[in-house]
């Protein structure tokens, strides 16, 4: 018998798009919450028109791209035209039989909608709202759109990103879409627990680029204890805790260790490297025994922790040497197992097909999907012994779950729906159907 998930029973209607906010939702329906995406396809999230995502060998379209399928696993989907009186009619009715409505435009949309929450609260008293615009519901900028690594710029992130003397680089991937969805996911449970508790419903109004100032704790503290502003100039190379010219106390990157670095490893290809970190004397002396002790490992100037820090560019080099004779994930066993942290660079690709502790932990699920044929999905990066979190459905081709939506919660008729599909609520009229939804009409 399968476990209970800690959201069972809690219905969600996802009216969200590009990552943030579908990506909270989906951490609700991993949980066990029922999850249904509210889409129109004149207005296309941008993520089913991502050809770029599209695997190879698949036919192009909203429903092949990889990266909409791995962000809405675990929901169903309806198409509803929210600008038709029969559309907003109908999307009440979902909402007047939800616990969580969840949204991630800009302040004024849903409003526009007539589905902003003081009206929704007249619909269902105790709704949940969650908004995770860029900027919040409040403030000078609240009606700004924006982007992730637009959020990431304001946030301060993208100055502390790049190289010395160059243009601020930026993160490679958009960080706060993801942190922003795993705090409205956290901020989604814990209005749940209220509720629980008193009865009463809220609005939850995050700011996706607030979440980004969350990950900055280290740089404000080394301004408003140290004095230090923060920049670019000067970083170390590498991964190295010390950059040169900088005292080696007060670092606002975390206690002092060396080495610190990121070491190329046999193959000399792209992704050939690993991290070898030594946290104290004792776990040098035994990377030095592991290396063969040779003779610039073991000479006294480099036994303490001051000594290493100072030849640090030979202590690098000679580290290298050695690590280039030994494959990445060769080199971190024989480091792990002599008492050493280390842990070889991963690809992408590395993680998915090559990591045996991700594989050992499940982080994976390969589920069937129509267009996409077998495809792994990511699951939560945690265990839970008597609630685990599943992905228990691939994500939704367009509209494909309107009959069964309309007619089990709002007991909609088949005759309802051939007219919804005629009037335009359901569909545009002009625009051609899909088969799977041509055979629910049938």
């Amino acid at each position: 018998m399968p476990l209970p998930r800690p959201l069972e029973g809690i219905r969600v209607i996802d009216f969200t798009w590009v990552r943030a906010g579908p990506w909270a939702a989906r951490w609700l329906g991993t949980f066990g919450a029922e999850v249904i995406k509210v889409e129109w396809p004149e207005n296309l999230d941008m993520l089913r028109n991502n050809r770029f995502t599209v695997p190879a060998g698949v036919e192009p379209g909203p429903n092949s791209t990889g990266q909409f399928a791995d962000t809405n696993a675990n929901k169903r989907g309806v198409t509803l035209n929210v600008r038709t009186p029969r559309g907003l009619e109908l999307v009440k009715g979902l909402i007047g039989v939800a616990d969580i409505v969840i949204e991630n435009f800009s302040s004024r949309i849903m409003q526009r909608w007539g589905l902003g929450y003081e009206e929704l609260k007249k619909i269902k008293p105790d709704i949940i709202y969650v908004s995770m615009a860029g900027f919040g519901h409040t403030g000078r900028y609240h009606y700004y759109g924006t982007m992730g690594p637009a959020a990431q710029a304001l946030s301060g992130l993208t100055f502390l990103s790049g190289l010395p003397g160059e243009p601020p680089a930026g993160w490679g991937w958009s960080y706060l879409d993801d942190t922003g969805g795993m705090y409205g996911a956290m901020c989604a449970m814990t209005a749940l627990r209220n509720r629980n508790a008193t009865g009463n419903g809220q609005h939850v109004d995050l700011s996706q680029m607030i979440t980004g100032i969350t990950l900055l704790g280290p740089a404000f503290l080394d301004s408003t204890v140290n004095g230090r502003k923060a920049r670019r100039e000067g970083y170390p190379p590498g991964n190295r805790t010390v950059w040169p010219g900088s005292p080696p106390v007060n670092n606002y990157r975390g206690p002092t260790v060396v080495p610190h670095n990121a070491y190329r490893t046999k193959g000399g290809g792209y992704n050939d490297w690993c991290v070898i970190a030594c946290l104290s004397d004792q776990e040098w002396e035994s990377l030095a025994a592991l290396m063969g002790s040779p003779a610039w490992a073991t000479d006294a100037k480099l036994s303490n922790l001051n000594g290493r820090i100072e030849h640090q560019e030979e202590l690098d080099q000679g580290i290298e040497k050695w690590s280039q004779t030994l494959e990445k994930y060769e080199l971190a066993d024989k480091c792990q197992n002599a008492g050493v942290r280390a842990m070889p660079v991963q690809s992408s690709e590395d993680r998915v097909e090559h990591d045996p502790q991700l594989r050992a932990r499940g982080m994976y699920t390969e589920m069937e999907h129509p267009m996409l044929g077998t495809w792994k999905f990511q699951n939560a990066p945690f265990k839970m012994s008597k609630s685990p979190p599943v992905i228990s459905r691939p994500p939704p081709m367009i509209g494909q779950h309107n009959k069964e939506v309309f007619q089990e919660l709002l007991g909609l008729t088949d005759d309802d729906l051939i007219e919804g599909y005629r009037d335009g609520s359901l569909w545009p009229p002009e625009m051609p159907k899909y088969p799977y939804l041509e055979e629910a009409v049938r």
